[in-house]
């Protein structure tokens, strides 16, 4: 498959033996049907606590849409966690750790359930790999996909674009330290797509952290979903415009969108300045579980969130130029019309 982006036009091609079919969406605002927010509130942070507020959440989604969460075909669940903030802004681990427990009350088996993350010494220093120490993890049977490992992008699925083909030098150095330049420019121009979330399971879902982005503006339940869940897109960010379109297109890829379920957001840590690079001084926390299929309503509300803590902070808001969400939703993501937020709240 691969994914071309020119412009405000996102063109999907999905190339199969011979056959290629071919899917454009226009510029023109398609907005998607305004998607509730199950809302739930922690009485604390530990793992009973998230235990409960998971199960009310989850259960109350499957009396909303009707769909009873089962083991399909394919027996397995992918969970995409976030960890590249590092300590202090990861996904909670007793968050997950709820997930999984709702997800083996419903008849999967605890080892096809998976986690996929980025980077293995951020997942390693928030909890989520053993620790080097010890040995010890605090998810035992469950796989943990680390992404630049580059073992799980294949080579048939890539989001292909036209924006300047390498790196910055400055920007990615650290990225590319002691490694060969071997790429030729047509690679280098590719971001391969983590497959296992959508090829190998009967659905994922996603578990986003909460930051502000000064490229992207909210790096939470989009972005978590695509460009932390691909290869070669530390090049997006050479220009203001280009992260955001590939953040907007990535999203609406239909097999990605088929598969995502929704997306869980604990509030119990975000940060509002400074994102992504995780700063105490910055944070604010509040007992508060959210559950969505409309990631972009999601992140709308946080972003309404953060510039309100910015204000108050005596910072600017996020800039109105920065236009992720609203690219997303000219794709037919979602909505970013948060005065039409639909809050269902499960206590």
């Amino acid at each position: 498959m691969r994914i071309s982006s020119i412009a405000a036009l996102a063109v999907l091609i999905a190339s199969v033996p011979a056959s290629v079919l071919r899917a454009e969406y226009t510029p023109e605002v398609k907005r998607a049907p305004t998607e509730p927010v199950w809302r739930a509130h922690l009485p604390g942070y530990g793992e009973p606590d998230y235990d409960a507020e998971v199960e009310k959440l989850i259960a109350a989604y499957e009396k909303a849409t009707g769909h009873t969460i089962a083991p399909g075909a394919k027996k397995k669940v992918g969970l995409k966690i976030y960890s590249d903030s590092g300590p202090g802004m990861a996904t909670p681990t007793a968050l997950v750790k709820a997930v999984i427990s709702a997800l083996e009350k419903r008849g999967y088996a605890n080892n096809n359930i998976f986690l996929v993350g980025l980077n293995q010494l951020r997942l390693r220093m928030t909890g989520y790999l053993p620790s080097l120490v010890t040995g010890e993890t605090q998810f035992k049977g469950n796989p943990v996909f680390v992404l630049e490992s580059n073992r799980y992008y294949d080579p048939v699925w890539f989001y292909d674009s036209p924006l300047p083909e390498r790196f910055d030098p400055i920007f990615a150095a650290h990225q590319t330290e002691g490694v060969p330049n071997t790429s030729t420019k047509e690679e280098d121009r590719k971001s391969f797509l983590a497959t296992p979330l959508f090829l190998d399971t009967d659905f994922w879902i996603n578990l986003p952290v909460y930051t502000d982005h000064q490229v992207l503006g909210v790096n939470g339940a989009l972005v978590n979903a695509t460009l932390w869940n691909a290869s070669n897109t530390a090049r997006f960010f050479r220009s203001p415009a280009t992260a955001p379109a590939a953040v907007a297109e990535m999203s609406a890829i239909p097999e990605l969108r088929q598969t995502w379920l929704f997306s869980i957001a604990s509030l119990e840590h975000y940060q509002y300045i400074g994102g992504p690079f995780f700063n105490s001084l910055y944070t604010k926390s509040e007992p508060i579980l959210w559950l969505g299929t409309d990631p972009v309503m999601m992140d709308a509300l946080m972003r309404a969130k953060i510039n309100l803590a910015r204000k108050h902070e005596g910072f600017e808001p996020i800039s109105d130029e920065i236009r992720t969400l609203e690219f997303a939703e000219t794709l037919g993501v979602g909505s970013t019309l948060i005065k039409d937020a639909r809050m269902v709240d499960v206590d």
